[in-house]
Parts: C-alpha cells; sequence; structure tokens
C-alpha cells in the first residue's frame, strides 16, 4: 500500500490517473489550465460512487438527515452575511528570487511538519531498537534529541498560533525569518511582506453593463443550506435535531493550488448542517466527530491513516473544530471537517434579511435561532486519499510486479470484466451473453484484446473486483472461472450463480453496514 515519505509515489498516482481514465488536465489539448481538472470514464464512476456512499450514509441512516441542492449563484448579500466579502482571505507571500506565490501559513505548517517527522523518525528507530520492551510515552519524555525537537515545534507552534490569531501578517512573515524556511524551488529566504487575498470568483448578472449586479461564484455550498433551512423545515415538518445534506460544487480563486487534485479552484463538497437546540451544540459535535470517523474507517483502507486534529486557530464563527486527516504521501492531510458553528449563520442572514429564521420548540415551548454542528467533505480530496489508500505496486512470487487498486468493491468504477479465453469458437458470443446478463446489475468490462495475463493486470490497475474468463470448457458445463482481484485466487462457478456471488461483495449495503 502507499507509503508516507515515497517521493514518487505521488507521481505515479498522478500519471496513473491519467494513463487509466481516472483524473485528465482540464483543456489538456490547449496544456490545460491551472489546479483545474477533469474526470474520466474511470474517475467519474469511482467519484459518483464515493458521493453515493456518503449520501446514503446520511440520508439513508439517520431519518432526522434530508437532502437539497441548491443553486451556484447566490443574492450577493448571502456573502455579506456570511463574513466571506469581508473575510474569506489567505495570507500571501512572495519569494523573491523564484517570483512564485505561498500561502504563508501553509508554509509554516510545512516546517512544523518536519520537525514532527523528525520526532517520528527518532521514535521509529528506537522501537525498532528495542522491540516489544520499547516504551513509547517513556521515550518522548526522556530522549534528548526528541525533547529538542519537541521544544522547538512547540515554540514556533505557540508564536505561530498567536500571529494566525490576531491576524498578524508581520509575525507570520518574521516567523517565516526566523525558521529559516527557503522558498523550495530557489532555496532563496527572500521574502515579501505577507498579505491577505480574498478568493472569491466575481462576475456579473445581468443582461447590459449598466444594470448588472455583481454576485459571485459559491466559495461553499454551506450558505445554501442555511437560506433554505425554513423552507426544509417547514415543507418537511422536521422537527429539531434534523440536518440537511449537500453535494456540489463550490470555487476559490486559491493562488497557491497545489498536490494534484488535493486543492484546486474548481472543486466538489459534501456537507451535513444539523440544527441542534442551544446548549446541546457541543454534545452533537462530540456525535458526529465519531461518527465521520466511523464513516471513512469502514472504507478499509487503514485505521492507523487517520487521525484528528483539532484547530489552532478557531473561524469566527465556530466554538468547536476539528479536522479528520488522512496520511497521504506528503503527509497527514485534512479529508473532512466536522465544526461546531453555533447560530452565527442563521442569525446573520436573519438580521440582514429581514426575515426570522427561529424555530418553536414544543418541547421547550420557546422559540430560538439554532444551532449548527457541520461535516465537511471535499469530494475530490477523498478522492485523492482513496486512490493513496489502495495504490500498490506488489511483487509477485515468479519476480513480476503488478499495480492493483485495492478499491472497495462498492466504490470500483466497473465491478466485474468477463474475459474470453480466446477470439474465436464462440467463447466470445458467450462471454457476450454474461455481459449482457450481469450489466442490469452491476457495471460491466468486456476485454478480449491481449493474452488473458495482461488482461487481468489491466483489470488489477482499474481497481475491477472480480475477473470472469470464459473458456471451452464453460461451453459444455455453463460454468466459468472467477479470479479475485486483491488474491488473484480462481475459483469454478456457474453462471447463474455469478450475480448473487458478486453482489455480496460489490453492494453499497456491504459498506454501509461497517459503519
Amino acid at each position: 500500500m502507499a507509503q508516507q515519505g515515497d517521493d514518487n509515489l505521488f507521481k505515479k498516482i498522478v500519471a496513473h490517473c491519467k494513463e487509466y481514465g481516472f483524473v485528465f488536465p482540464s483543456s489538456d489539448i490547449y496544456d490545460g489550465l491551472g489546479a483545474v481538472y477533469d474526470y474520466g470514464q474511470n474517475g467519474v464512476e469511482l467519484k459518483n460512487n464515493i458521493k453515493r456512499y456518503w449520501w446514503e450514509a446520511m440520508t439513508l441512516l439517520h431519518d432526522n438527515v434530508v437532502g437539497i441542492d441548491s443553486s451556484i449563484f447566490m443574492h450577493p448579500t448571502v456573502w455579506k452575511a456570511s463574513g466571506h466579502i469581508d473575510a474569506f482571505n489567505d495570507p500571501l507571500i512572495d519569494n523573491k528570487v523564484s517570483k512564485k506565490r505561498y500561502r504563508a501559513d501553509v508554509l509554516i505548517e510545512d516546517h512544523l511538519a518536519k520537525i514532527d517527522a523528525k520526532i517520528n523518525k527518532e521514535i521509529a528507530k528506537a522501537a525498532k531498537r528495542f522491540g516489544d520492551a520499547f516504551d513509547e510515552e517513556q521515550y518522548r519524555q526522556t530522549n534528548g534529541r526528541v525533547l529538542k525537537y519537541q521544544e522547538e515545534y512547540d515554540t514556533i507552534h505557540q508564536r505561530f498560533v498567536k500571529a494566525l490569531e490576531e491576524n498578524d501578517l508581520p509575525g507570520l512573515k518574521k516567523l517565516i525569518e526566523d525558521c529559516e524556511i527557503v522558498d523550495p524551488i530557489s532555496g532563496s529566504r527572500e521574502w515579501t511582506d505577507v498579505r491577505q487575498f480574498n478568493l472569491m470568483f466575481a462576475t456579473e448578472l445581468g443582461s447590459t453593463s449598466d444594470n448588472a449586479m455583481k454576485i459571485y461564484l459559491r466559495p461553499e455550498t454551506a450558505q445554501g443550506i442555511f437560506v433554505n433551512y425554513l423552507n426544509v423545515q417547514k415543507s418537511g415538518r422536521m422537527k429539531i435535531p434534523f440536518g440537511i445534506a449537500q453535494i456540489g460544487k463550490a470555487f476559490r480563486n486559491e493562488i497557491v493550488a497545489r498536490q494534484f487534485i488535493f486543492r484546486m479552484r474548481e472543486f466538489e463538497q459534501m456537507e451535513m448542517q444539523f440544527f441542534v437546540a442551544p446548549g446541546t451544540e457541543l454534545e452533537w459535535f462530540e456525535k458526529w466527530k465519531a461518527e465521520r470517523l466511523r464513516w471513512h474507517k469502514a472504507l478499509g483502507l487503514g485505521d492507523e491513516k487517520y487521525r484528528y486534529h483539532d484547530h489552532d486557530k478557531l473561524a469566527h464563527y465556530a466554538n468547536a473544530a476539528t479536522d479528520i486527516e488522512f496520511e497521504m504521501s506528503f503527509g497527514f492531510k485534512e479529508v473532512e471537517g466536522i465544526h461546531s458553528r453555533t447560530d452565527f449563520d442563521l442569525s446573520r442572514h436573519e438580521e440582514f434579511s429581514g426575515k426570522k429564521l427561529r424555530y418553536f420548540d414544543p418541547e421547550r415551548n420557546e422559540s430560538y435561532v439554532p444551532y449548527v454542528v457541520e461535516t465537511s467533505i471535499g469530494v475530490d480530496r477523498l478522492f485523492l486519499s482513496v486512490l493513496f489508500g489502495c495504490y500498490e505496486e506488489e511483487l509477485l512470487e515468479n519476480g513480476e510486479t503488478r499495480v492493483v487498486l485495492h478499491l472497495p468493491p462498492a466504490l470500483a468504477p466497473k465491478k466485474v470484466a468477463v474475459l474470453p479465453l480466446v477470439r474465436k469458437d464462440g467463447l466470445p458470443e458467450l462471454a457476450m451473453e454474461i455481459v449482457n446478463e450481469l450489466k442490469f446489475h452491476f457495471p460491466c468490462d468486456y476485454d478480449e484484446k491481449d493474452s488473458i495475463g495482461k488482461r487481468y493486470r489491466r483489470q488489477d490497475a482499474l481497481g475491477t473486483p472480480f475477473c470472469i474468463t470464459v473458456d471451452h470448457e464453460s461451453l459444455e458445463d455453463k460454468m466459468v472461472t472467477v479470479r479475485h482481484r486483491d488474491t488473484m485466487e480462481q475459483q469454478r462457478v456457474a453462471i447463474s450463480e455469478l450475480s448473487d456471488l458478486i453482489d455480496k461483495s460489490v453492494s453499497m449495503k456491504s459498506l454501509l453496514m461497517k459503519i
């Protein structure tokens, strides 16, 4: 499986995505468009399956969560009320030699991650040296090198948090200088001042320039839920606590877009806003925090690859915030955020719209503005984390290497590939009969080109859980050979039993029941 620190792994995954139809650079024939990507024929299926897994986990498994699909364009006052027009900024810094622009906070976070990696390296060496007798906690508290690294980390971290909380841009620059952080391209330490940059895309709505209204592409999907909260509550006769889920595109003018689909200018979010009574929000925050981690772990990518990360600086609307991070080749990175947003959003929209957005609680016999607990996933980031968790270059007993995507079967683009052993003697015709029967139940692939071994390898690289080989005996006994992707084991199965065999493994139910 993918391991952190493999410098070539990231490039291999990017190349794999293009070669096998998962992700392409946008406008590729025109040399692409920065930080914008298109999902290919296999990528869109994997992405849709990820979205379906999330959607059904929210709306099927919770009888008090419903979904909506709000518009991308919204009234501009929405973004004034939400604070995005005034405060949706990133702290940017330029290197004077390379002329490249970076997020100042990311430069410092990467520097802290390097110190943390040094600590983990020391601990890993000690664990290997002492074996079962190793006490990690005692080693952290007594080893000189670890204590030195930890002191350095804590000192930088405290200054970093203080600068973020106080919006101290000169303080961020001073910290970058004191840490001797260099430009990764030029190696230079000549930096400009740090300044803020608003991330929203603006456009105009209207037929003429005289009466055009300045509007924005939404930078998040959450506000579409908040402005519809009362519509959903009344039309659905929803009682608090209840949630509203949404999947949709969002747009941010990321100046420092990088790491493939991890940070893009056009991306997709899966968000659920859970409306609760004031005073209960932190209890619900903890419940959703635990449930969301179970959802991720049910994918089977490795429990040790996940961790919580509490925010150093809370957003102006939050009283609690935690990220679920996944270990990719470039470190632990956020894939989902859980936030207790208080009543900030609904109170602001009530203020700016002049409309009452209160809920009458019959149990409390009072009206109030609900508090909100949010769960928010970047679909593209989750897509990338799945690839990192599933990609393997496996060395076989015969000395060959196969590239395989160990995708959860429910997420795989194709569930089964049907392969006639040869392109004659009636085998392709029988294979197509099997495809035409199974395609009403599962996405199928039919492949007759190249040797059977090469076809197996191609399906391994696509993450297809099952390959069905039709041979000459199949014409007589109506049985086929089923090859399992992960183990490469083969079994003889009656054609009439194929649907049941495959369904047990690839149904979304099999994944949802693990949560």
